[in-house]
Formats: C-alpha cells, structure tokens, sequence
C-alpha cells in the first residue's frame, strides 16, 4: 500500500488484499483477457509455424537484418 492511500484511508490496514471493497478506490476487473487470449494465441500460433515451416522463421530474421543494416548505412 503506498503512502497516499494509506493516509486518505487511515482505517485501512496494511494487510489488507486489493479484493476488499474500500470506499472511493476504484478497482478495474475483467480488462484485458481477450488481449490475453489473443497474444497467447499469437505466440502459440508463431511457435507452430517455427516447428512445422522453419524457413519462414528465417526469412523474417533475414528480413529483420537487412532492414537494420540498411538504418545503419
């Protein structure tokens, strides 16, 4: 618990869990699990195609590395 809260909240002890409903303290829930959904699924998706088509996976590093090279000259 930061220093703010804990002096606008004096009664507010130290131990307390973010789950406990506390009087003007906003708490956001459920933001963010399609994101979450969707990077996962992203990510398992890349690792799939770096296993069944490797060459892709080598093609984007050879891109990658000629796009660098070509910002440093």
């Amino acid at each position: 618990m930061t220093q703010r809260v804990h002096t606008k909240e004096p009664e507010t002890v130290l131990e307390a869990s973010a789950g406990i409903d506390v009087p003007g303290r906003e708490i956001t829930r459920g933001r963010g699990g399609l994101s979450e959904l969707l990077g996962l699924t992203l990510v398992a998706g890349a690792g799939v195609l770096f296993v069944v088509r490797p060459e892709f996976y080598e093609a984007g590093v050879h891109i990658l590395a000629t796009r660098a090279a070509s910002l440093v000259h």
